[in-house]
């Protein structure tokens, strides 16, 4: 996996890797899964080319991903640390209330890391996620460590099928 020096370019790569999988899982039918767009209000547009060179964010977005795995609703967010530390900060209040209520409606939810100094993805599951965003908001840790996880939810990047996360998604419905 490249490593990113710009903070700009921090999860473009994983955002483009994520959506070659989601690709693939769309043309062998076993996933439909959308990356949602952030909602933006242009300020300035280049008129010369038609880019938009000025935005600002309409509203916070939800979650980067959402669709369908074989009848199942799923949503997850991507993430990328680059230490064995990830801090909570990076989940928001308003993305962890979207993924309990998607719970709630029978979906699933989860965020996808990718711990680049590991070079290993990680699925945190939403009830994961919620047990260390509730120890940090009584007083905890704010951050949890790569050695905190359950290392079968641990998994590697694949050339053919970059993000292969489908088979997490089945451990998860396992250990529920």
């Amino acid at each position: 996996m490249p490593t990113w020096k710009s903070r700009g370019l921090r999860g473009s790569t994983l955002e483009d890797f994520i959506n070659q999988t989601n690709e693939t899982y769309r043309e062998h039918g076993l996933a439909l899964i959308q990356k949602i767009p952030t909602p933006i209000t242009p300020v300035n547009i280049d008129q010369a080319t038609r880019h938009i060179t000025l935005a600002y964010f309409d509203q916070k977005s939800t979650v980067d991903y959402i669709g369908v795995v074989q009848g199942i609703p799923v949503c997850f967010d991507a993430k990328e640390c680059n230490t064995l530390t990830f801090p909570l900060q990076n989940i928001h209040q308003h993305q962890m209330d979207f993924m309990e209520a998607f719970e709630k409606q029978e979906g699933i939810a989860f965020f996808l890391i990718y711990f680049s100094t590991m070079e290993k993805y990680y699925y945190l599951s939403f009830e994961e996620a919620k047990a260390f965003w509730e120890r940090g908001k009584s007083g905890g840790r704010k951050s949890f460590r790569t050695d905190e996880l359950n290392p079968e939810f641990f998994f590697d990047f694949q050339p053919n099928l970059p993000v292969p996360y489908l088979d997490m998604i089945q451990k998860d419905l396992d250990h529920r």
